[in-house]
């Protein structure tokens, strides 16, 4: 392999000029525009509308989120989110890609408005059959599609109406700092294994939180209301029959997944007890479900967890550690912590003309290799999409998204639990069940509060931040059980969980992983499955998740199925508990 690169190289989208490559995304969109929007021919006539859904493909294979100006400046922002200049850019970027949307709407819409039978006529057309399943998607909208101009309105009002109001909570929160510490540091602070540290940690973070209660109440507030009006538009008497729609899932699989997990809320209790005793505690405080157990001495370089994703993943298939390592000797990822970069970890893409590009924040922990595996595993899929798919199915929907990233991270764990003594063991394994209990039903729980959260709202109007902290509290209490307390403050961790912002995606965490562990458990019996995964992974948007998976043999539309996955975390808690026995740590195995 070529020397490592760990930052990233942007050279290749650099504008020349800002302004000059600005224009152009205007001029992109206006020609397209301009041709066929009083056209309409493409309405009636299969050879016309293949035409057009060829130019607008094309369209989206190069302009598509605002090609390489829009990606530049946002990547650009990641990297320096303090920067005035960067942030300017950005916004620029973006009213002219809100303008562009606008500009081209008519075309699906137009398009969804179609009387049945001339719907049948394009459905049944053998010439649009590389389109067929985008038109049948399309279609499937056009009953809660509004009229042209009003949905011109919604998407121009959605910054004020939502956007602002997310991110003012986001930036004061973002602004505070106690004792020294931001408020990203507190939150890692709450991890200390050491108690008095984490406990007076979480004073301050419980502190942070009342602080900006009255705000996050009448931003949530207003979100919520402003959901309601876009469906009530919509007529929809579901609030999250849009986020399955967009999502290509049945609401009814997706009912499914919820009311399995629910079911057994008791593998989380047991797990939290579990972890309550290795702790030494009688109950874990709200803020203690996260601290991690034990220790993982050893510290990986950057060089370190590309050796080990370089082993795992050649072992699953060569083609994967090839994308992997043209990735690292590419610059496509940015590795170490700077001022002003964006906290955590992605994997970005915009549009399948441009690479994959991969954030990092390292400091040699073991968390750090598995975040590694757990983003290349999304850029992977990103290029094996890239090869197979043309560039209206060239996206994964969050049905599928987290599917393949879990999937490279937990192959990844097993890679770093090998040769290692009973107490690292120990570790990585309680290390693996929180990220299970977290990623399962931790996010179920969020998408019960969502559900109580607008169902509320619609009752009764207005929900004060006591009324919201009960709600919240009623859904973390259900999975979490009597070994972790509610304890005075937590009423108020809805406050920095920006998942109930984003309505009702957290479902595909806990799907994600259930179907991942189904993938895994497929590969380990047999090898030769790992042909499959590669299909799973460049279909993209191009079928139903439903019929991807029941191509490979999963059928997600059965209880049994997400049983199994829950079987296999019940499985290792058991399995912890004997080793933890073993070691003299708690005092009985079962």
């Amino acid at each position: 392999m070529n020397p490592i690169e760990t930052t990233w190289n942007l050279e290749a989208l650099k504008p020349n000029n800002f302004e000059d490559e600005l224009r152009l995304i205007k001029i992109s969109a206006d020609n397209l525009a301009k041709k066929w929007k009083k056209n309409k021919s493409y309405l009636k006539d299969n050879n016309i509308l293949l035409e057009a859904l060829e130019e607008f493909e094309e369209y989206g294979s190069v302009w598509g989120g605002g090609g390489k100006l829009a990606y530049y400046c946002w990547l650009k922002l990641s990297l320096d989110q303090t920067s005035p200049e960067n942030r300017a850019q950005n916004n620029l970027v973006e009213q002219v890609l809100i303008e562009n949307a606008n500009k081209l709407r008519f075309f699906d819409h137009q398009l969804m408005k179609l009387p049945l039978k001339q719907q049948r006529v394009f459905l049944e057309s053998k010439n649009l059959s590389h389109y067929h399943y985008y038109l049948q998607k399309l279609f499937s909208l056009a009953k809660y599609e509004l009229s042209e101009k009003e949905e011109n309105i919604l998407a121009l009002k959605d910054k004020t109406a939502r956007d602002n109001w997310e991110t003012l909570t986001a930036s004061l929160l973002s602004k505070e700092k106690v004792g020294g510490k931001t408020f990203e540091e507190l939150l890692t602070a709450l991890k200390d294994q050491d108690k008095v540290k984490r406990d007076a940690a979480a004073v301050d973070f419980n502190g942070v939180l009342e602080k900006y209660s009255d705000v996050a109440e009448m931003e949530l507030n207003s979100i919520l209301a402003d959901k309601k009006v876009d469906d009530t538009l919509r007529k929809i008497s579901r609030p999250d029959t849009i986020r399955h729609l967009s999502d290509d899932i049945e609401t009814e699989v997706v009912d499914r997944m919820l009311d399995s997990v629910t079911a057994r809320n008791t593998i989380a209790h047991e797990y939290y007890r579990l972890k309550a005793d290795l702790l030494g505690l009688p109950k874990l405080a709200y803020h203690e479900r996260s601290v991690t157990y034990g220790s993982i001495d050893r510290e990986y370089s950057f060089k370190d967890g590309v050796a080990v994703v370089a082993s795992t993943f050649s072992k699953l298939d060569s083609h994967f550690w090839e994308i992997t390592s043209h990735f690292i000797e590419h610059g496509q990822i940015d590795v170490y912590p700077k001022v002003g970069k964006h906290g955590g970890a992605f994997c970005a893409h915009l549009n399948i003309s441009l690479p994959t590009f991969i954030l990092l924040n390292w400091t040699n922990s073991f968390r750090d290799v598995t975040t590694l595996a757990h983003e290349l595993g999304h850029g992977i899929n990103n290029e094996i999409m890239r090869q197979k798919q043309s560039s209206i199915y060239w996206r994964s929907p969050m049905s599928t998204a987290e599917v393949a990233s879990t999937f490279f991270e937990d192959f990844t764990v097993d890679t770093l639990a090998e040769e290692v003594d009973d107490e690292t063991k120990l570790s990585i394994m309680m290390a693996r069940l929180d990220d299970s209990v977290a990623t399962i039903w931790r996010q179920v729980a969020c998408y019960r509060f969502e559900q109580s959260l607008h169902s509320k709202i619609a009752s009764e109007g207005y929900l004060s931040k006591d009324r919201i902290g009960k709600l919240f509290q009623a859904s973390m209490s259900s999975y979490m059980g009597e070994a972790v307390e509610q304890s005075p403050g937590s009423e108020n961790w809805w406050i920095y969980w920006s998942h109930i912002r984003n309505y009702f995606y957290v479902y595909s965490y806990s799907s994600g992983l259930l179907i991942s562990k189904a993938m895994q458990n497929a590969v380990r019996k047999d090898h030769g499955f790992i042909e499959k995964v590669n299909y799973f992974l460049g279909a993209g948007a191009s079928e139903s998740p439903k019929t991807l998976f029941k191509t490979m043999g999963i059928d997600i539309t059965s209880e049994d199925f997400w049983d199994q996955g829950m079987d296999e975390v019940a499985a290792m808690i058991t399995e912890a508990k004997k080793l933890a026995y073993k070691l003299g740590k708690i005092k009985k195995a079962i």
